[in-house]
């Protein structure tokens, strides 16, 4: 079962969505236990990054997801979710981050021309063998919906970048934590294959868990 988190801030539905049409079992909760008992989780989030860092708090949320990766479960952040596993924000000055990953999220730059937030389909460049893009060529289109990117302090760990207006760090990977910032629920049949590869991925002690 993948465990959808909720904290008031996601796009669940569509996640439940796409899921079940890859024949995967999903359940949105805030429940401990039900999160950690899952085989993978899912952070979804649109929305303000400290309205979000608010609400993962307020229900106890932020230590289960360190929990919840400190045990190996497999565990994907979408859009807001990705950028809740770093640092910080400059959406939100002084709001601290989860920290699981190094990083900062900035401002897209305004620049002549360029609509923002950035709301479309834009092509990935794949980079260290992510494995969430296992059987996706080079140059596949993926959904986006934001005004604030990442750049992560390790660019080992960016599995897939694209470029508006500056260079995004699209997709990452570390461990057993994986994360988008495009939304691979709305993205089609490559979406499909992102999703359908993180729930094909092993649990903590299976043979091929942890590999790169």
């Amino acid at each position: 079962m993948i465990a959808i988190i909720d904290y008031d801030a996601g796009n669940l539905k569509s996640v439940q969505k796409a899921l079940a049409s890859l024949g995967e079992e999903s359940q949105a909760t805030r429940d401990a236990g039900e999160i950690l008992a899952a085989d993978k989780i899912i952070l979804p989030g649109v929305g303000a990054f400290g309205e979000a860092m608010g609400q993962l708090k307020k229900y106890g949320l932020d230590k289960v997801i360190h929990e919840a990766v400190a045990e190996g479960i497999p565990f994907l952040g979408i859009c807001l979710g990705l950028q809740l596993l770093f640092e910080g924000s400059e959406e939100n000055h002084g709001v601290e981050g989860l920290h699981i990953l190094e990083g900062g999220i900035r401002r897209i730059p305004d620049a002549p021309g360029l609509k923002i937030p950035h709301i479309g389909w834009n092509s990935l460049h794949l980079m260290n063998q992510g494995r969430l893009f296992e059987g996706i060529g080079e140059g596949a289109f993926v959904y986006f919906v934001h005004s604030y990117y990442l750049k992560a302090a390790d660019a080992s760990i960016v599995k897939a970048s694209t470029e508006y207006g500056v260079p995004i760090h699209a997709s990452v990977e570390q461990g057993n934590v994986f994360a988008c910032q495009f939304h691979p629920e709305k993205s089609s049949g490559v979406g499909l294959r992102i999703l359908g590869n993180f729930a094909s991925l092993p649990a903590p002690g299976q043979e091929g868990f942890g590999s790169t």
